[in-house]
């Protein structure tokens, strides 16, 4: 069974056992994900199964779309409410300060990820680490925050969306607002509303992974058995010769082909095309 589909996470349950769910739900074991969700926070969660597992660093899924909330007062371990250690009042903040420094924020950073987070030290995961108690010492990443906004705010809780390159970190954009504003805060919710081309509101149906690969398609004009098969290729029967990624169809399946100066190599091949009639 080949499927592609959105799934809206719920909050309070980690990505793996919610995929545990699915698989159970729709009766297969080869099933996986992209993009892991906290378990604090809910949505898009691209998922796939049968052949369409091999296609996640195909697929056109970033930038990303996130709503989260910004919880004034709150300080956490973790940046969010699993790991909450005080809460205290604190005065409310001049709306026009939260706009600009949003404003303040689009572009590209430099800042340290969360240390409760899937980045990996030494080979291990940095959130067991710090579960475990050890000293952290965590390098800064670069993220693009491509636009943000205020969605409102009802003092201690601002709300924001905010549209981001892969692997940015929401909670340490909570972060970086609270400290600007000059505050303890954390985030007290997190919903991924989009991954790229694939939205929650998608709802969980299946998907035609064609209109979702990032590499353009390509036309072939020679034998289409020659690309089923794996065969050596001339890239004279292409209608794009320039070098780079391209996905190829032929009657039942499509190949990604990767062009370069040492000729045509298959990245993938034989994947079946997707049936409507597909459960």
């Amino acid at each position: 069974m080949n499927l592609l589909f959105v799934a809206d996470k719920p909050i309070h349950l980690s990505s793996n056992r919610f995929l545990g769910q699915l698989k159970r739900k729709y009766g297969t074991k080869k099933m996986g994900f992209s993009g892991t969700l906290d378990p604090f926070a809910s949505g898009c969660l691209i998922v796939a199964a049968g052949q369409y597992t091999r296609l996640f660093q195909y697929l056109a899924k970033t930038p990303k779309t996130y709503r989260a909330t910004l919880w004034l007062g709150a300080d956490s371990s973790s940046l969010d409410i699993e790991n909450i250690r005080s809460i205290r009042d604190v005065p409310p903040v001049d709306p026009s300060r939260i706009l600009q420094v949003l404003a303040s924020l689009e572009g590209e950073l430099e800042y340290l990820p969360p240390k409760y987070s899937a980045k990996k030290i030494a080979g291990e995961r940095a959130y067991a680490l710090a579960r475990a108690g050890e000293s952290l010492e965590m390098r800064p990443i670069r993220s693009t925050v491509h636009s943000i906004r205020l969605l409102h705010y009802r003092h201690p809780f601002v709300t924001f969306e905010a549209t981001v390159s892969e692997g940015t970190y929401i909670r340490s954009l909570g972060a970086m607002i609270a400290e600007a504003l000059e505050r303890p805060g954390t985030l007290s919710a997190l919903r991924r509303l989009r991954e790229g081309t694939f939205s929650v509101t998608e709802g969980e149906r299946p998907l035609d992974p064609l209109d979702y690969l990032s590499p353009p398609r390509n036309a072939y004009s020679g034998d289409p058995a020659w690309i089923d098969l794996g065969k050596k290729l001339d890239r004279r029967f292409f209608a794009h010769q320039e070098n780079g990624l391209y996905v190829v169809e032929t009657e039942r399946f499509f190949a990604i082909l990767e062009f370069d100066d040492e000729g045509i190599k298959y990245r993938l091949n034989r994947i079946e095309k997707f049936l409507e009639t597909e459960p």
